[in-house]
């Protein structure tokens, strides 16, 4: 009942509305109109009003028609990374919908927005029995979840759907890990390079240090870390007295997520005192990881769902954390599912047609057995 035709246009005209992070105003008022038609009761949060966007994050409902019966929610984000704005979505005689080259095409994840409006509208048009839906589109997902954050912690459903996974239709994602931001600024003393270097203490130098003492990459299969970017100096005649830097762990395993921050820490709180320099270190969690077994049900009805529609359920991790970790986070089990979207966050970003199709036969399977039992 999916009508390819239709949902391509539907995609690719999304992906032809300039969305970048905090700047969704545009499509959030597009998805609020189309939802809306479709029969659904839709508003927008305050979600915007963190960091000074242009949108909220979008709350719709379409009530059950059947009581008793799992109610699901279905998330994906409004906002693409740049470069985003001016996208030309190019339809290949391979099958492929690509970007003309100089943007990024916006399926990640502009492909779960326009399954979930499609598997809505099939719904509606042939009066289907479901058990209630709601759907969230969310803001900023790109810049660190904001959205998700923001939501309002009275949404309720049995079963959660986030459509942002890169893969094949067929792959859920059961297993993300938690995020520790880690800041922090070395102070060390300034004095001319030239003239009275001894007097000063490098603090590029102490951090180097520092970094070159720690264990960063892959730290064992569940766990990994990163200094992402490090900032300081005036000029090459002074000796640097300032140096800040940002870093990242994560981890499938929250205890080693802990342990290796705790354990970067150390190592800059010890080396900074060693050379007479001072350090400030803040660590913040960005997000808490989710485990999902074999036997929960929300995986159990994913995984029946796509056998009735044709797909290989295929239980995977990832490395990243995305919406699924805050809707878990905050009570609803919540997948994320593999939507076909390849080379994301790239110029050469790109789904197949059939794979788009493919999706939004498994959105709409999941809403039809949750509605028929």
């Amino acid at each position: 009942m999916v009508n390819p035709e239709r949902l391509l246009h539907e995609f690719l005209e999304l992906c032809r509305v300039d969305s970048v992070s905090g700047q969704e105003r545009q499509l959030c008022d597009l998805l609020k109109a189309r939802l809306g038609a479709l029969g659904l009761t839709v508003r927008e949060d305050q979600a915007g009003a963190f960091g000074n966007g242009t949108a909220g994050n979008i709350i719709a409902h379409l009530p059950a028609t059947v009581p008793d019966r799992p109610r699901l929610l279905f998330c994906a984000h409004m906002d693409t990374v740049e470069p985003g704005r001016g996208v030309k979505p190019v339809v290949g005689a391979d099958g492929i919908i690509r970007s003309a080259g100089d943007t990024i095409l916006g399926a990640d994840d502009k492909a779960g927005i326009a399954a979930v409006i499609e598997a809505i509208r099939v719904v509606q048009e042939n009066k289907l029995a479901h058990s209630g839906v709601t759907v969230v589109f969310t803001i900023r997902e790109e810049t660190g979840l904001v959205g998700a954050k923001a939501l309002d912690a009275g949404i309720q459903a049995d079963y959660g759907f986030v459509l942002d996974a890169t893969g094949q239709p067929g792959e859920i994602v059961v297993r993300a890990p938690s995020q520790d931001k880690l800041t922090a600024t070395v102070y060390g003393r300034a004095a001319h390079a030239g003239v009275n270097p001894e007097a000063g203490i490098n603090a590029i130098y102490v951090a180097a240090q520092a970094i070159a003492a720690m264990q960063l990459g892959r730290i064992d299969p569940e766990t990994t870390a990163n200094i992402g970017t490090i900032n300081g100096g005036k000029a090459v005649n002074i000796v640097p007295d300032t140096v800040y830097l940002e870093g990242e762990v994560r981890s499938l395993k929250k205890e080693r997520r802990a342990a290796h921050t705790a354990l970067i820490c150390r190592i800059l709180e010890e080396t900074a005192q060693k050379a007479g320099a001072r350090v400030e270190v803040n660590v913040e969690l960005l997000y808490e990881g989710f485990d999902l077994s074999a036997a929960a049900p929300v995986v159990r009805f994913t995984r029946e769902a796509m056998s009735l529609c044709g797909l290989e359920p295929v239980l995977t991790q990832s490395g990243g954390g995305s919406d699924a970790n805050i809707l878990n986070a905050r009570g609803i089990p919540t997948v994320n599912l593999a939507t076909g979207m390849e080379n994301v966050h790239t110029t050469g970003e790109e789904i197949a047609v059939a794979d788009l199709v493919a999706l939004t036969r498994l959105v709409l399977e999941l809403i039809r057995l949750a509605g028929n039992g």
